[in-house]
C-alpha cells in the first residue's frame, strides 16, 4: 500500500467516524434536561416588569395583575420603570434592562411576569447577565415579544413559561378564565396536559421532546444569533399575529433554508390571529401554507393549540419534555 493510499484511508476513517461522534455529541446535548426553577408557593414574590412596549394607559391592568397574584397568596413588586415612556418603549433600553436585571438578581423574586410584549426585548438581550439568576433560578413568564427571552433562557439551560401577561387581563376575568387557570397551574406546578380539537390538516404521528418556540416572527428574528434555539430533537410551538400569509411563508422558508427543522421532532401550531389580506391573495388556508412549507419533513404537525394572541391563551412550559400524539380527530400534549 502506498503512503498516499494509506493517508487517504486514514482521512476517510477520521471523517466518517469523527462526524458520527460529533453528531452523537450534538444529540446528547439536545437531550439534556433543562433546569426547572422552583414552582411557586404561598408567600413567594413575583416581579412585574416591562421589557418591551410602552404601557400607556394600562395602569388598571397592572393593578389587576397585582390583585390577582395577591388572591393566590403571592406578593407582587412592580418594576421602577414599568410605566416609563421612551418613544415606542416602556422606558429607555437602560431602564427596561435595569428592571429586568434587578428581578433576575434578586434572590427574593420567584418569578418574573412580563407586563406586555409589543417590541423591544431584543434591544436588551445582550445587556442581561444571568450569573445571579443561575444561583437562584426563577420562572420567566410571557408570550409574543417575550419569545426572545424564552430563547435566551433556554440556551442558558432553564425552563420558562409561555403564558398570558398583565395586559391580557380583562375587566371581566371570566373572559380569560382558562388562560388564568392554566397560568396559575403552570406557576404552582399543577398538571397542564391538553387535548386539542382535531383538524383534517393535522399530520398524524407520535413524538416526544422538549417543547420550545413561541412567536414565529421572534424565532425568525433570532436566526443566526446566539439567541437562536436549536430545535434538534425538540417539538416546536409557533403562533403569530397581524402578518400577511406570504410573510409567514417567507419566515418558514428562511428557517427551513437555515436547517432549522432538519432534526425537529414535531410542530404544534397555535393561534394565527388577525392575518392581513394582501392585494394578491395567497390562495390557500394558513394550515395548508404551513404544511406546504414543511412538506419535506415527516414529523407530526398539530393544529388548534389555543395559545397565542387570543383570550384563550393556555400556558405552556417551555423546555419541559412532552409526548405529542397527533390524529385527525384530536391531538394530545402530555407533559412527562
Amino acid at each position: 500500500m502506498s503512503k498516499m493510499h494509506y493517508f487517504f484511508l486514514i482521512c476517510c476513517f477520521s471523517f466518517f467516524f469523527g462526524k458520527g461522534t460529533a453528531q452523537n455529541k450534538s444529540v446528547k446535548q439536545n437531550q439534556t434536561a433543562l433546569i426547572q426553577p422552583p414552582y411557586l408557593k404561598t408567600g413567594d414574590t413575583v416581579a412585574i416588569v416591562a421589557p418591551s412596549g410602552i404601557l400607556k394607559n394600562r395602569n388598571d391592568e397592572v393593578e389587576q395583575a397585582v390583585a390577582l397574584l395577591k388572591s393566590w397568596g403571592l406578593h407582587a413588586v412592580v418594576g421602577k420603570h414599568v410605566f416609563s415612556k421612551a418613544d415606542h418603549f416602556a422606558g429607555t433600553d437602560a431602564e427596561r434592562c435595569e428592571d429586568f436585571q434587578n428581578a433576575l438578581d434578586n434572590p427574593k423574586i420567584s418569578a418574573i411576569w412580563c407586563a406586555r410584549g409589543g417590541y423591544g426585548t431584543v434591544r436588551i438581550l445582550d445587556k442581561l447577565d444571568y450569573t445571579k439568576f443561575k444561583i437562584n433560578p426563577k420562572w420567566i413568564i410571557g408570550y409574543s415579544d417575550i419569545t426572545a427571552l424564552h430563547n435566551q433562557v433556554h440556551n442558558e439551560g432553564y425552563q420558562s413559561i409561555h403564558a398570558l401577561m398583565c395586559v391580557s387581563l380583562t375587566k371581566d376575568l371570566e373572559e380569560v378564565k382558562t388562560s388564568i387557570d392554566t397560568f396559575k397551574s403552570a406557576i404552582f406546578g399543577s398538571p397542564i396536559n391538553y387535548t386539542l380539537e382535531g383538524s383534517n390538516y393535522n399530520r398524524v404521528g407520535d413524538s416526544q421532546g422538549q417543547l420550545v418556540g413561541g412567536n414565529l416572527t421572534m424565532l425568525h428574528t433570532m436566526l443566526g444569533s446566539k439567541t437562536s434555539i436549536d430545535v434538534s430533537g425538540k417539538i416546536l410551538f409557533i403562533e403569530e399575529i397581524g402578518e400577511y400569509k406570504y410573510h409567514i411563508d417567507r419566515m418558514l422558508q428562511s428557517l427551513k433554508r437555515a436547517g432549522y427543522f432538519d432534526n425537529c421532532k414535531g410542530v404544534v401550531v397555535g393561534d394565527m390571529s388577525k392575518l392581513r389580506k394582501n392585494t394578491t391573495l395567497w390562495g390557500t388556508s394558513i394550515e395548508q401554507l404551513i404544511l406546504d412549507a414543511l412538506a419535506d419533513y415527516d414529523f407530526p404537525i398539530a393544529f388548534n393549540m389555543p395559545a397565542g394572541h387570543e383570550k384563550d391563551n393556555r400556558a405552556l412550559v417551555f423546555g419541559n419534555t412532552i409526548a405529542l400524539s397527533v390524529e385527525k380527530r384530536q391531538s394530545t400534549i402530555v407533559y412527562q
